[in-house]
């Protein structure tokens, strides 16, 4: 599934080839996905601009001037700019089609993604109002993290992959902050102390600008915008290398079912 660095590098990607584009058409091959993809989208936008494209949590916001596309990528989806001429395939389930002969493509096997549409502030969505704050962003502190765990008795693995706590932290770089701070997943989140969560906030951050710079984490869906793989699992530690040996200290790599997510660790590193 596209995380967050995934979603991030796709927006960061797309940027020079739909900001300010004119939009020409839309073209909807599957009218539900996840949910409903408004029937009358292409009537409100068709002349209009893509003004800004940005990203919350896992959803991308393409702003126009009448309003806001909402899309989130699901389990396997990915963008593409390809020439409009270019015959869609199978699960390119929806388009957007520019003046300039390209259009922007969502593929997506699974149909687990969206296409949604608002008119009003976007951060007022319901989708998008109870997040947490950006993990990126300066409001994710260590004594953030802290003051919100307290009296938690979940584990803080599934503590910092609650997006109503920190917006947009998957599975694999839940794993791979975990590891950079030397915290166990199952540890209790209440009763983890405030270095500790400093720490994690710290490695949260540098985990996920690595991602970004490396272009993603391709296991078997994701690749970006360019059709190019991301290269951060190339430099995964713990994720997927169950038995294999730790980078520190050579003990082989456990696996266990946190909150019925696998759950990647060192027993030696982490407590």
């Amino acid at each position: 599934m596209p995380e967050l660095p995934e979603v991030e590098t796709t927006c960061r990607g797309l940027r020079p080839h739909v900001v300010n584009r004119l939009i020409a058409a839309v073209r909807i091959r599957a009218p539900r996905l996840r949910w409903p993809v408004p029937v009358q989208l292409g009537r409100m936008i068709r002349g209009k601009r893509i003004r800004t494209i940005n990203r919350r949590a896992k959803y991308l916001l393409l702003g126009t001037d009448v309003g806001t596309l909402i899309l989130h990528l699901g389990m396997s989806g990915s963008l593409r700019v390809v020439a409009a001429d270019n015959p869609a395939g199978k699960y390119d389930h929806f388009e957007i089609v520019f003046t300039d002969g390209n259009c922007l493509r969502l593929r997506d096997p699974r149909r687990f993604g969206c296409v949604l549409w608002t008119t009003k502030d976007p951060a007022c969505h319901p989708l998008l109002s109870a997040l947490g704050p950006e993990p990126l962003s300066v409001a994710l502190s260590g004594a953030y993290l802290y003051a919100r765990s307290r009296g938690r008795r979940i584990s803080v693995k599934s503590f910092i992959m609650n997006s109503d706590i920190v917006a947009g932290i998957g599975n694999i770089y839940a794993n791979e902050t975990l590891f950079a701070a030397g915290i166990h997943p199952q540890r209790r989140a209440g009763r983890i102390s405030l270095p500790r969560y400093t720490r994690l906030a710290d490695s949260i951050k540098a985990t996920l600008k690595h991602a970004i710079q490396a272009g993603g984490t391709t296991l078997r869906d994701f690749s970006r915008e360019d059709g190019n793989p991301g290269y951060f699992q190339q430099q995964l530690r713990v994720y997927g290398r169950e038995g294999a040996l730790c980078p520190r200290c050579q003990a082989p790599i456990r696996r266990r079912m946190v909150a019925q997510r696998s759950s990647y660790f060192c027993p030696q590193c982490q407590r």
